[in-house]
């Protein structure tokens, strides 16, 4: 019988990974689609996510207005940052008086999260021009990503038809946001109990990030150090500094937790 000579660690290693590029390729492989087709099904992926966009773009848009911003400022804010927490707290900030620097540091924050949510698509958009990517991940938002992210992991999903659920989502929020600016012109200051529609978002936003007690002390430890930090140290980074401070303490928690599992 003829022995088989050896395998070299380094060519196994490199079989190896060529073997799960083989795998990854096969299994999120996807049926070459027509462009009207693959507008039909990211249009028919996309249409939850507007629906949605539309009450709370209408909402935004009319505080927008009651704050003083104009229809045209509004629809550039939507076009330029596409974000809606960040534009929420935004115009609280600004009908409070904060200083500019205090509101781009506040909202690049809460928006730091895009920069991971983009990290987790990219490894399904390989090979792609720079131009696709940068049009592609201006698009991403919480719900986009969670959506494009399930499509791509089941196998049955491309570039396209993702990039079809961001415009799309992007298009019903800015028109949503512009259209509320507009109408909130003829609705009285406080009608319809707009005034709760902020504080309101704030509290949805956090009771869907409160998944577990980690989660749960850190809010508790960020609304502690706004407190204190408001009353002792003047001005408004009692935001930025609070926020930074407890997720830093919430990481340091997370981790002791886990070296005790």
């Amino acid at each position: 019988m003829k022995l088989q000579p050896p395998v070299k660690s380094h060519n196994f290693l490199k079989f190896s990974r060529k073997m799960q590029e083989e795998n990854l390729k096969g299994e999120h492989a996807a049926p070459v689609l027509s462009p009207d087709e693959c507008l039909r099904q990211g249009a028919a992926a996309a249409w939850p996510i507007c629906l949605g966009y539309f009450p709370v773009g209408l909402a935004f848009g009319v505080l927008a207005s009651q704050a003083g911003l104009q229809w045209w400022a509004v629809a550039l804010m939507s076009i330029l940052v596409f974000a809606g927490s960040s534009q929420f707290i935004c115009v609280s900030m600004l009908v409070s008086g904060a200083a500019a620097w205090s509101i781009v540091l506040t909202t690049l924050a809460v928006n730091l999260r895009h920069a991971l949510m983009s990290s987790a698509l990219a490894i399904y958009l390989k090979r792609i021009s720079r131009w696709f990517l940068t049009f592609f991940a201006y698009g991403i938002t919480d719900e986009s990503f969670a959506l494009n992210m399930a499509r791509f992991r089941s196998g049955d999903w491309d570039k396209w038809r993702a990039l079809v659920v961001n415009q799309l989502a992007n298009a019903a929020w800015i028109i949503s946001t512009v259209t509320g600016t507009l109408i909130g012109q003829f609705i009285p200051k406080g009608a319809f109990g707009i005034d709760y529609a902020l504080p309101g978002m704030f509290i949805c936003l956090l009771v869907f990030q409160l998944q577990n007690r980690i989660f749960i002390l850190t809010g508790i430890l960020a609304a502690l150090i706004s407190i204190v930090w408001y009353l002792f140290i003047p001005g408004d980074s009692y935001i930025i500094g609070a926020s930074v401070s407890a997720a830093t303490l919430g990481f340091f928690i997370k981790q002791q937790a886990r070296r005790r599992q």
